[in-house]
Order: C-alpha cells, then structure tokens, then sequence
C-alpha cells in the first residue's frame, strides 16, 4: 500500500472533506492547495498496470505522490485537530515531530498516530481490527505499537492497516 493510498483510504474512513484536508495539512505544516490535493487523492488511471506487490509508487503527471513526509505531516496535523497543540514544559527538549524513516515504517507510524489523535484504547483497536475481520492479539497489537529497535517491535504490515483502515470506515461511517 503507498501513501496516497492511505491517504485516500484514511479519507473515506473518517468522511474528511477536502477543506478539512487543506486544514489538517496547514496544522501539520505543509501547504496544499485543493488542486495539489485532487491530485494526490486521484486513483492512477492506468491502474490495471500497476503491480500491487512493487515497493517504490510512480505517480503518473495527472496524480501528486504523497511522500512520507507528507503523509507524517498530515498524521500530526490530525492529532492536532482532534486533541489541540501540545505545550512544551520548560526545560522540556523538542519532541521528534517525524518518526517515519524509511517505508517499512508507514503502517506503524500510521497505526500509532490514528490511535492517538481518536483518543482509542488498545481494547478499541483491537474492536476495529475485528470489525474489518481480523482477529488480533493484545500482544500482537502491542508489538506493532512498539518504537522501532524496541525488543519485541514487529513490523506492521500492508494487511494489519488496510484491514485497520477498513474497521475504522466500519466504525466511524456507520455512525
């Protein structure tokens, strides 16, 4: 799954509208304006071409790829949304703002951030995670939660957050 797939995927699961879109991202730190944002959000149209199993994404001139640190923007443009600016304590160093470092990471980084900024328990993700069909361990969950080089950190992969995605559509459009 690539980033403008998530984005787009993200998208339908929370019924963001576009303006909400340009809005997350401003919060984030990026400017996008509605054409750019179009074009990340368009479906390639030569999609039968597309090798689903292929790691690097080549966007085609009539769609804008999505970067990992465009994707990372909008994730901590959203927790801002949802849960307001965090205040830095005196003394308090400067938290890392972006913690997607190469593509293995998204989903984690993904998982992690959509958790923090619906304010959702463990005992919640697991509850989407079974809405969409999979069955999920608590310590499975925890695992892909974990910062990368931690001890038991597993790499989450396409089928957890398509299927997270997926749960969350489930939840939060049936409202």
């Amino acid at each position: 799954m690539n980033n403008n797939d998530i984005l787009i995927r993200l998208r339908y699961a929370l019924d963001i509208k576009d303006t909400d879109m340009i809005e997350i991202f401003k919060l984030g730190g990026v400017t996008v304006t509605k054409e750019e944002l179009q074009k990340m959000l368009s479906k390639p149209k030569n999609d039968s071409n597309v090798d689903s199993s292929k790691e690097e994404f080549d966007a085609t001139d009539d769609m804008n790829k999505c970067s990992n640190y465009i994707l990372e923007s909008f994730l901590n443009g959203f927790i801002i949304l949802k849960r307001g600016k965090q205040e830095l304590k005196p003394g308090e160093p400067e938290k890392q703002a972006f913690m997607i470092k190469d593509n293995k990471s998204v989903n984690n980084i993904l998982l992690k951030k959509v958790k923090i900024a619906l304010s959702l328990t463990g005992e919640d993700m697991l509850d989407i995670f079974k809405d969409a069909g999979t069955n999920l361990s608590n310590s499975e969950l925890s695992a892909v939660l974990r910062r990368e080089g931690q001890r038991n950190y597993k790499e989450c992969g396409d089928r957890y957050a398509r299927n997270f995605l997926k749960g969350l559509a489930i939840k939060y459009r049936n409202k």
